[in-house]
């Protein structure tokens, strides 16, 4: 194998990133940020939305569905009015970041804020798609072992122990984590895209066969009872905190849209990606977590597909597991990507004459004719990173609790909080005015839900550690 020195290759800084000097070929469309929307957000949060819906009924269930979808709607249309900022000294910039959006519309003490829970919810995708990931390998070999030796078979498999795969898992993503950036990514995204429609299909069509099968619909209006009413009311934050997890894509919203060419206007593409992965989102998500509840009622399991056992059609869960894994093994790349960019631009900044850091090796593969090209310092950071997430995902392997967590966490401040700031900021809404308030009163509703969400998934999760 054979190495070469490539001096050409560097981290380009924010400052570089002009509309009139483009750093790469964007030529992104309307399909494909679509594509990378579902791949961020059609993935381990669709399989707990039937518990969530079991936990708050048949009215309050659909009804915070269809609320959290409108409120990303809104967030990331005035995300992506965001995109472009006007510089009258070195002319218009782009801003490719949401931790560079903030910093150019609101200061850079909200700059490190923001950065600090964007990146603590970017991480906490990937220690929950690590531990879902671990989950489905496991289904499928318990499945396959009741298949071969029979339903009353020891197929245990260490129920309580997922770590071998967390760490085959996080093995695969050293590897990937080389891919340099989001605009080398639409293959896997694809894939990712399309195993994501393709579980979510599964988890429908089972629910639905459960449905015809039992000729009755479970539930009720007041959702799943509890042993007490304090209980109930955890359970009802910590559902709100799943819901949430599962809909915002805000903060890989503008690295999504600066993959996209110009003309069209990239604000004018992203609005109407983001309007039709909504539309898909929200279909699969309703049906997921209605369906779900309807055939299962107060049993609905914490993951939709673990609820229809391990039996048969084995082969069908067994393709559903697959199309999961599949899946999350690109979602954990898309939420990883921001902050290995953040990650290499900062220290590219610091140090611009350090050749461990800006130099790029040349690698030969003999068998695939190609050349690929490494950097120490990326091969370094992005594989602590993985050795990281994986760690944390051991220590805590708790499904929806870990989900409600994330959602709660990071939804009021990155969906709702700066989108509507900046929006105020950037369009100079007047205090008091209509516009002002209604911005202003959703922020603050977002909050209240949000922090009542991050209290009870908090409790369930201690709990849960606990035991």
């Amino acid at each position: 194998m054979d190495i070469k020195e490539d001096n050409e290759s560097r981290v380009i800084t924010p400052n570089e990133t002009r509309l009139q000097d483009s750093v790469s070929v964007r030529t992104g469309t309307l399909w494909t940020a679509v594509t990378h929307i579902i791949t961020g957000v059609i993935g381990a949060g669709v399989l707990s939305l039937a518990w969530a819906t079991a936990e708050l009924g048949w009215i309050a269930g659909p009804a915070a569905i269809f609320a959290f979808a409108g409120v990303t709607l809104l967030s990331a249309f005035l995300l992506a009015d965001c995109y472009r900022y006007p510089d009258p000294d070195n002319g218009p910039l782009r801003l490719n970041s949401y931790t560079q959006a903030v910093k150019v519309y609101l200061g850079k003490k909200n700059e490190i804020v923001c950065g600090a829970v964007v990146y603590i919810s970017l991480m906490g995708f990937c220690i929950a798609f690590t531990i879902v990931t671990a989950t489905c390998i496991r289904a499928i070999i318990k499945t396959n072992c009741y298949h071969r030796e029979g339903h009353n078979a020891t197929c245990s498999y260490g129920d309580n122990n997922n770590n071998i795969f967390m760490l085959l898992f996080g093995l695969l993503q050293i590897f990937l984590s080389q891919i340099p950036n989001f605009h080398n990514m639409l293959w896997l995204s694809t894939i990712a895209a399309t195993m994501s429609l393709a579980y979510s299909f599964i988890g429908i069509g089972l629910s639905l066969g459960k449905i015809i099968e039992k000729r009755t619909i479970e539930g009720s209006v007041k959702g799943t009872p509890a042993d007490n009413r304090s209980t109930k009311v955890w359970l009802v934050f910590q559902a709100l905190g799943n819901i949430a997890f599962s809909y915002p894509f805000s903060i890989i919203l503008l690295e999504i849209q600066d993959t996209l060419r110009s003309p069209p206007a990239e604000k004018q593409t992203m609005k109407k990606a983001s309007i039709v992965a909504v539309f898909i989102q929200t279909f699969f998500f309703f049906c997921c977590g209605c369906l779900g509840y309807a055939a299962f009622g107060d049993s609905t399991p914490g993951n939709l597909l673990t609820g229809f056992g391990f039996y048969e059609p084995f082969w069908l869960i067994d393709f559903a597991n697959a199309c999961i894994i599949l899946h999350l093994v690109g979602g954990y790349q898309i939420f990883s990507q921001p902050i290995f960019a953040a990650m290499e631009r900062w220290l590219t900044e610091k140090y611009p004459q350090n050749q461990f850091i800006v130099r790029f090796y040349g690698f030969k593969l003999p068998m695939l004719g190609g050349t690929m090209r490494l950097n120490p310092m990326r091969l370094c950071l992005r594989t602590m990173y993985v050795v990281i997430t994986t760690g944390v995902a051991v220590m805590f392997p708790f499904f929806n609790e870990v989900l409600g967590v994330l959602g709660a966490f990071g939804f009021w401040p990155l969906a709702v909080y700066y989108p509507v700031e900046m929006c105020i900021l950037q369009k100079k809404i007047q205090s008091w005015t209509r516009p002002w308030l209604l911005l202003r009163g959703c922020s603050f509703v977002c909050l209240i839900v949000c922090l009542l969400s991050l209290v009870g998934s908090i409790y369930g999760l201690v709990g849960e550690k606990l035991r």
